[in-house]
């Protein structure tokens, strides 16, 4: 395909919602003709606060051989998507600990003029999903990157109401770590339309 994109999911989950979302948007990207790579970023946390919450142990013990990303994949992608669950209102403090490790790649140049999305998850109804994102998205603008929320593009847009990106309500209960349809349809359609436009920036340049 012309001008294939180069897309990068990076994100942080601690019980499996944001491994979900993840999963999901990166099949419809390769769907949609991109080239894909899913990687998470390092715990953080001590072992000792994993063990304590069965749900995070189980998700790391599922998660361990995935790989971890790096700057290098940074600079291989034309768009990126991140995703973080929030705390308290923002992004996770691995995500955050990943970001301050882009400096020498941001100081080359080589995080401006790509695509960037995100998505959140968070455990109650109105606790960070738009905070999150927009916090998200501060880093986004000093990398002079170019933000591609989903808005209200779609129909699916007014089911899950988050026009700046994908947000699951994760629940506390037996479904932690899974996403019903509204959240599956949304990070879709936003990976969808990440790789599009970022596909019709790369023809641009290359034009």
């Amino acid at each position: 395909m012309t001008h294939l994109v180069n897309l990068a999911v990076i994100y942080y989950s601690a019980t499996g919602t944001g491994t979900r979302i993840a999963t999901e948007m990166a099949q419809a990207a390769e769907a949609a003709g991109a080239r894909v790579r899913v990687r998470k970023v390092a715990e953080l946390a001590p072992r000792s606060a994993i063990d304590a919450n069965p749900a995070w142990a189980a998700h790391h013990a599922a998660t361990a051989d995935m790989p971890v990303s790096t700057t290098e994949d940074l600079a291989w992608a034309d768009a990126v998507i991140f995703g973080s669950p929030t705390r308290f209102g923002n992004i996770s403090s691995q995500l955050k600990q990943f970001f301050d490790t882009l400096s020498p790649l941001w100081q080359q140049g080589g995080l401006a003029d790509k695509v960037y999305s995100g998505f959140t998850s968070t455990a109650t109804l109105h606790g960070g999903h738009e905070s999150t994102l927009l916090a998200l998205y501060n880093s986004i603008h000093h990398f002079g990157g170019i933000i591609v929320p989903p808005g209200y593009t779609d129909p699916i847009k007014f089911v899950d109401g988050n026009p700046y990106g994908t947000s699951h309500h994760a629940a506390p209960g037996p479904d932690l770590g899974s996403i019903g349809d509204d959240t599956r349809n949304a990070a879709r359609h936003q990976a969808e339309r990440t790789v599009r436009i970022a596909r019709a920036l790369k023809a641009g340049h290359a034009a």
